[in-house]
């Protein structure tokens, strides 16, 4: 499907998957209405005002995800939005301030402004961490799927602010589309890995930067991974295709950080990688997540390794 002629909003637009996004938005046609922070810094624009297409069909506005109303000119005669802005880090003082607010405030600010113009479909950035985090068991038997929703009260137990964030964030999305009757659709990726196009560093990205920067140990978990390219792309094909609905969970595979360190040594083996495990318990165990779903939308997978793939269909 071309995107020309057709105007999209992106939020967070500087960040690791939204620049993907963008990049695959203009490489479609579509003109794009970009949110961020700060349009006048360059850490956070200067790659997206590179980008092939961007001088024609890339607009650039400040937006907060905070401050209501913020984002009504931005969206206004958008067909769909594309809502990526959402903070993911660990080392935070205030969870309240700094996650959880962002999270589920901005996510219903978007949400209320893509109620006054008629927007199409609204794609909503989750995460793998509003599912898979509920008191089941995971193990490799196991079969994760877009039913399973993350538990508050557990995610609070553990002190797991990011996953509380997007957890409550997905929830208030889903309860403010069901009362407004707007078409909303939730990507669920996992850990997200893959070329970075911003300058900065992302937080699933300094996870794999931390194996390669001298670390003697690797941490006893076990993740779902993804490719960035296939996350922006299943965004595009959930706006595009009619038929998409609900949830969509992206999980290339599911593997032990172990596993994860084996790949990164065979694809480089000149690199000083961790040899043992941070303790001496049973390693965490995988466990399995459909990709019945998002095969229906047109992804298949980049694997982990990055070896060559098929094109998922457009």
């Amino acid at each position: 499907m071309s995107g020309v002629g057709k105007v999209v909003c992106v939020t967070g637009a500087s960040g690791y998957i939204a620049s993907w996004l963008v990049k695959l938005l203009l490489h479609r046609g579509y003109t794009v209405k970009a949110t961020v922070r700060d349009p006048n810094d360059p850490k956070k624009t200067e790659h997206l005002r590179l980008l092939d297409g961007a001088r024609e069909r890339l607009h650039l506005f400040k937006a907060n995800l905070l401050e209501e109303g913020s984002f009504d000119a931005v969206i206004d005669g958008c067909e769909g939005v594309f809502h990526t802005a959402s903070p993911f880090y660990h080392a935070v003082k205030d969870p309240q301030a700094e996650l959880i607010d962002p999270a589920v405030k901005g996510t219903l600010n978007v949400l209320n402004s893509c109620t006054k113009t008629p927007v199409k479909r609204v794609v909503v950035t989750s995460s793998m961490a509003a599912v898979s985090y509920s008191r089941k068991p995971r193990t490799p038997d196991v079969i994760v799927d877009e039913t399973w929703f993350s538990d508050q009260g557990l995610c609070e137990e553990m002190k797991s602010w990011y996953v509380l964030s997007k957890t409550l964030a997905e929830a208030a999305a889903w309860d403010f589309a069901k009362k407004h009757a707007l078409d909303i659709v939730t990507i669920n990726p996992a850990m997200v890995i893959g070329p970075l196009l911003q300058p900065t560093l992302n937080t699933s990205a300094e996870a794999v930067l931390n194996l390669i920067d001298g670390k003697t140990t690797f941490p006893n978990y076990s993740f779902g991974w993804v490719n960035v390219r296939d996350v922006a792309e299943a965004h595009i094909l959930a706006f595009e295709d009619p038929s998409a609905n609900g949830r969509y969970c992206l999980v290339e595979r599911v593997i032990h950080y172990s596993e994860l360190v084996k790949i990164i040594h065979d694809l480089y083996p000149t690199l000083q990688l961790p040899e043992k495990c941070v303790d001496d318990n049973p390693f965490q165990p995988t466990y399995q997540v459909s990709k019945d779903k998002v095969k229906k939308l047109g992804i298949n997978y980049i694997p982990l390794e990055g070896v060559s793939r098929r094109r998922s269909k457009a």
